[in-house]
């Protein structure tokens, strides 16, 4: 299912089209998943206020609903963004971070999932779990569940949402309820950047902004996330210097880069 012309021809058409991705996100890692945005060739919008979103999501290609650092504007704000790109048509990407650490956090990503009907949900292991109701422990934004154990959880989830699913981990998985796609690119240095995964929802944004097909836009995204990081850890000395290759790697990855480097 995975095809490297297709790869490549969406990265094309996000730095030839530039789409506007508006992004609600959480204040930790704005400036993170703007530059990402920028490197990959899309237009970041983060803009928060409810009395601008109608206005936001005129011109936005693609919407990122990301609940890290929440408080009530910017939660009316993600529920009415949300029910006006579903309205117009315009993908939507969810990222539940925490979800299932807290009672209102919890809330908050079932109000989102139902009444603005995400078209890629985003999340670790346990935060996809959390959302499906099953018993597991939350640490906050990190994982405790290995990415394969959330799998089942991911299908049921996508059947029931209608959204594609994206469970990330050593092993990302992508499915629809049905088909399953694998990607294993990746590097574990990129679990010591604040961001990162916020960072994969923003990219899965920009691709699903200019590539109908969800299913193929995520696992896309994913794939160029995990290519980038296993690079920029050649290079880096930290997770400082990690999130600056990253973003170079980014900013230069193309078809020859995913032919030389994407695993099997």
């Amino acid at each position: 299912m995975i095809n490297i012309n297709l790869i490549s021809k969406d990265i094309n058409n996000i730095r030839e089209l530039t789409p506007v991705v508006h992004n609600i996100t959480n204040y930790v890692v704005m400036n993170t998943t703007a530059n990402a945005l920028l490197a990959i060739g899309a237009s970041p919008i983060m803009a928060h206020e409810l009395q601008e979103v109608k206005d936001m999501i005129a011109i936005a290609s693609s919407l990122v609903l990301n609940i890290g650092t929440l408080d009530k504007k910017n939660v009316d704000a993600m529920l009415l963004a949300g029910k006006i790109a579903k309205e117009k048509g315009i993908p939507i990407v969810f990222d539940p971070v925490g979800v299932g650490a807290t009672a209102y956090r919890t809330e908050v990503a079932n109000n989102i999932l139902n009444q603005c009907k995400p078209t890629i949900i985003r999340g670790n292991a346990s935060e996809i779990l959390s959302l499906q109701n099953i018993t597991t422990t939350s640490k906050g934004v990190d994982s405790s569940v290995a990415s394969d154990k959330a799998l089942q959880a991911a299908k049921q989830l996508a059947l029931q949402s209608q959204a594609i699913v994206v469970v990330s981990g050593q092993i990302d998985y992508i499915t629809d309820g049905q088909a399953v796609i694998t990607v294993k690119n990746g590097h574990p240095l990129m679990e010591k950047v604040t961001g990162m995964g916020c960072t994969a929802t923003a990219i899965i944004a920009a691709f699903s902004a200019i590539n109908s097909n969800a299913l193929l836009a995520a696992s896309h995204a994913m794939i160029i996330m995990g290519i980038a990081g296993e690079l920029a850890a050649k290079l880096a000395r930290g997770n400082g210097s990690m999130q600056m290759y990253f973003l170079d790697e980014l900013f230069n990855i193309n078809k020859k880069t995913i032919q030389d480097n994407i695993l099997p």
